[in-house]
């Protein structure tokens, strides 16, 4: 009996997290930075060959002055993260008196 209550205290405490997880996510798109300059990935003509396409989902680093510091892929196709990490690192954001995450993602069709 003693282990069952166990259980249902947890599943409830899990859920509750779950809850707030997901909460925090539906609040990061109204505090992102606004994007000034975007350039486009090259298309990696192997992977266009291959018929290789995908999303690349990245994080990356934005200085104060709107400057990308460092990328970091978090998911995507090996071949298509290159160019999207290349991509990125030359776009500029909005000025902000921080520096910030941005949570982008970066869609390859042919």
């Amino acid at each position: 009996m003693r282990s069952r209550a166990t259980v249902i205290v947890l599943a409830l405490a899990l859920s509750q997290m779950l809850a707030v997880c997901h909460s925090f996510s539906q609040e990061a798109p109204e505090n992102a930075r606004k994007i000034v300059a975007r350039v486009a990935p090259q298309y990696p003509s192997i992977a266009r060959s291959m018929g290789i396409q995908g999303n690349v989902r990245a994080v990356a680093l934005v200085a104060p002055n709107g400057t990308v510091k460092s990328v970091e892929v978090k998911g995507g196709h090996p071949l298509l993260a290159e160019a999207a990490q290349k991509a990125l690192r030359q776009w500029k954001f909005e000025n902000t008196p921080h520096e910030s995450y941005e949570i982008i993602e970066i869609r390859f069709a042919p």
